[in-house]
């Protein structure tokens, strides 16, 4: 199901979890089309209203119901692929100063690749999350919003999809707040289709790039289908969840970076000497300082920013995980010297994805809300692969994918 190529700008929205309530509220304003009615269902109850009160499930399900019966979602004729690309222009923070497209192709991800880790993950995921998702798949038999895939580069598929991206979009916007632009394809051709189809055959791996509970959320509420009805055959819809897979060259990946209450008691000075035992440090001065290599960090602490350099030996080259900065970091500073326990529960750290730039950094300490922050190197897609084919798990917060896929291009009924 998607809408019409007319009112797709008003009904296409954000991903549900890059925002709060308030700010769904006030970006679907008064637009009744906008998919933030059904994916933050909430917006349509007194401000407070929990997004977990149970009406506000039922509310995404009548509210979905209201947009198919309005004709804002409809259902296509056959089954095809769909391309969506997204732009980054150079006046967008994540681009590096040059255009760059990556070009994705909307699939059916089949539950059982990802149950038997066909499909790969690298992050842990939380109960109460994968929970709250999978009552919205529930109560709606549909995934509203797509997962995002990385698949390994192939060069079939990558001539398939430059042909369609040679012809007139579905879709083309660009979309607000961000500034990120969106085309979309229809794939209706069956020897492409087919085509599709083989290429993806081939591939030893799929490998979730963003979107581990909904991924979750998804395949799990496929496999409790497939428990319930007494003549599955595997080859019903809800076999299947939607994602949409990019070549992993494609990927931009940025920085995740964090920003610290306190410094566990320490003085600057104290900090800074504790520190010294495993980087080498350099003050850089006033001037924001971004990261420029692997295994070097950079630390905002009293209006200066620091240089800090992982020594050799405090890191295992051969080990997927230990070779990470985000590993070392959590390792030698949050865990040592600041000794914050778990990152995904203690409220004495935040995260900061990169987009939003190291001037938020600077923003948050000099305020006084953060006493400190932590710049990294971003991670590799090939590092995530590697850690994915070796069956780890990443340290949380660990990539900040740019852009993020829009939500309301394209829908999948169960």
């Amino acid at each position: 199901m998607r809408p019409p190529k007319e009112l797709v700008e008003q009904v296409e929205s954000r991903p549900y979890d890059v925002l709060e309530s308030e700010e769904a509220r006030v970006e679907a304003g008064d637009n009744e089309k906008s998919l933030y009615h059904i994916i933050k269902p909430e917006i349509n109850f007194p401000e407070g209203t929990s997004e977990y009160d149970p009406r506000v499930y039922e509310e995404a399900a009548r509210q979905f119901q209201k947009f198919q019966d309005n004709g804002w979602l409809v259902q296509d004729k056959d089954e095809h692929y769909y391309i969506y690309a997204q732009t980054m222009f150079p006046t967008c923070e994540a681009s590096g100063g040059v255009t760059k497209t990556q070009y994705g192709l909307v699939i059916g991800a089949y539950v059982d690749d990802y149950m038997n880790g066909t499909i790969k993950k690298h992050e842990l995921t939380r109960r109460d999350k994968e929970e709250d998702r999978m009552k919205h798949v529930r109560v709606n038999d549909a995934n509203m919003e797509p997962v995002f895939f990385a698949y390994p580069d192939n060069a079939v598929l990558d001539k398939l999809i430059m042909r369609y991206a040679a012809t007139e979009p579905e879709y083309d916007f660009i979309a607000p707040i961000d500034g990120f632009g969106h085309k979309f394809w229809v794939v209706s051709d069956a020897e492409d289709i087919r085509t599709i189809t083989e290429e993806f055959r081939k591939m030893p791996a799929l490998y979730i790039a963003d979107g581990h509970h909904r991924s979750a959320a998804a395949a799990l509420v496929g496999a409790e289908k497939a428990q319930q009805n007494p003549n599955h055959r595997g080859d019903e819809e809800y076999n299947y969840f939607m994602a949409v897979a990019f070549q992993a060259s494609q990927l931009t990946i940025l920085d995740y970076n964090r920003v610290l209450k306190d410094l566990n008691g320490l003085t600057s000075e104290q900090f800074l000497d504790a520190i010294r035992k495993n980087f080498t440090v350099e003050d850089k001065g006033t001037e924001i300082y971004k990261p420029a290599k692997l295994h070097e960090f950079s630390l905002y602490l009293d209006g200066h920013w620091f240089s800090l350099v992982a020594k050799p030996g405090t890191y295992n080259e051969s080990d997927p995980i230990g070779v990470l900065d985000v590993d070392i970091s959590s390792r030698l500073i949050l865990e040592d010297i600041l000794q914050l326990g778990d990152l995904r529960s203690s409220k004495r750290i935040d995260f900061v994805g990169g987009l939003r730039g190291l001037g938020e950094l600077k923003r948050r300490v000099d305020s006084g809300e953060m006493r400190a922050a932590l710049a990294l190197y971003p991670v590799s897609m090939q590092q995530i692969m590697d850690i994915a084919d070796s069956g780890k798990i990443m340290p949380p917060k660990a990539t900040w994918f740019e852009p993020k896929l829009r939500s309301g291009l394209v829908i999948h009924k169960l």
